[in-house]
């Protein structure tokens, strides 16, 4: 069993932290930064770095890469095809990897970027009882309380990911790289300013915030109430209507509608 826990780095970046605690090993998640992972190695010098995972190129994920790659010999996994430095292990979708003993599944979802992979764990079944819950590192395409903007793929794309990260289960761990909650939900509560579930999630994430904490993992069965994936619903659909000023029918055209209400919405 791991233990996951959040380095922050730069403004609202979190580095996910995977720890073997048996094993005294650890992997991370999208390192923009190698400081605060070779910082917590400092402190714990009795644990290696065996492994890390990128979800995409982008620079505040893989900055860190190369520096720890240097300093620990780790093996680097990633999206094939994609700009990611030290890449040891490209990933393809479909694909399975094992680290600190776990298998880890590998989701394609193009939006945000075009090489963009999910990391998803099931968790187990100990006969009669429950092992640990399953996780899933999203990266910048589910958020709690949003996605990620469209900065190389489509919105049809992105409207696909998502709809495929939300048919995992509900009890799913979600673990994504930015603390964007209270925008996301501010947002979500603007386009159902009727929806008692959203306001109160936004209520306690506004609580945990204000004395610094983490508003996250997040879990699947919570994020299918956020209007990004509820397109569908009449409520979701008349306002998109109501900002694009013409009736969106089709769920792609309502979240492309969302997103781009989004990308101007303040905070």
């Amino acid at each position: 069993m791991l233990c996951i826990q959040a380095l922050r780095a730069f403004t609202d970046n979190y580095i996910w932290l995977l720890q073997d605690v048996a094993q005294r090993r650890c992997a991370v998640v999208d390192p923009g930064d190698a400081e605060p992972v070779q910082d917590w190695l400092q402190r714990n010098p009795d644990w290696q770095l065996s492994d890390i995972l990128v979800t995409h190129h982008h620079d505040d994920h893989t900055g860190g890469v190369a520096a720890l790659k240097r300093s620990s010999g780790c093996r680097v996994l990633g999206p094939a095809g994609s700009r990611i430095p030290a890449l040891d292990l490209p990933l393809h979708d479909g694909d399975a990897c094992e680290v600190l003993g776990q298998r880890i599944e590998v989701i394609a979802v193009p939006g945000h970027t075009l090489d963009h992979i999910a990391y998803f764990q099931r968790g187990a079944q100990r006969g009669a009882q429950a092992g640990p819950r399953p996780w899933l590192f999203s990266g910048d395409t589910l958020f709690a309380g949003g996605c990620g903007r469209l900065f190389e793929g489509s919105a049809q794309q992105m409207h696909d990911s998502l709809a495929r990260l939300a048919a995992l289960p509900g009890e799913t761990e979600v673990f994504c790289a930015h603390e964007y909650t209270l925008g996301n939900l501010r947002f979500a509560c603007a386009v159902e300013p009727d929806n008692r579930e959203l306001r109160q999630r936004l209520e306690q994430t506004e609580a945990i915030r204000a004395r610094d904490g983490i508003s996250l993992p997040s879990n699947l069965a919570c994020e299918r109430a956020t209007p990004f994936l509820r397109t569908s619903e009449a409520s979701v659909r008349e306002a998109a209507a109501r900002f694009s000023r013409c009736q969106q029918a089709d769920p792609v055209a309502v979240f492309a509608a969302l997103r781009e209400w989004k990308n101007g919405f303040p905070g």
